[in-house]
């Protein structure tokens, strides 16, 4: 049996307005204050989720929440969803730390992201 082609959705950002009100509603949500804690960035770490909340969509100008696919090889894996008809959106960038990212829209342009980790 070959490796799977993903490892799953481990991450969820949500873009938000007002960062302090909605650090203030997830960690009530969640019980606990968050892991991160930055003016560019809040996240939170649930159960092997990591939730992270993003002010006005960062820099990619996120609109809605956007689930990533944790995958062991990016750049196959957004070759072989846009050979399959999905669009790239955000194409592979290094967020830090050797963190892989990308986003692309499928037929009906829900935005989905990968991940991949050094």
């Amino acid at each position: 049996m070959s490796d799977p082609a993903t490892q799953g959705i481990k991450t969820v950002l949500h873009p938000v307005i007002d960062l302090t009100r909605a650090k203030a509603v997830y960690a009530a949500l969640f019980g606990m204050e968050p892991q991160t804690d930055a003016p560019y960035y809040i996240g939170f770490d649930i159960a092997g989720t990591h939730i992270g909340l993003v002010p006005a969509g960062g820099p990619q100008g996120m609109t809605s929440p956007v689930a990533y696919w944790h995958v062991p090889d990016i750049e196959a894996s957004l070759a072989a969803v846009t050979a399959a008809g999905a669009v790239v959106v955000e194409p592979v960038r290094d967020v830090g730390r050797g963190r892989l990212v990308a986003t692309f829209t499928d037929v009906d342009g829900n935005v989905l992201g990968l991940i991949q980790d050094q």
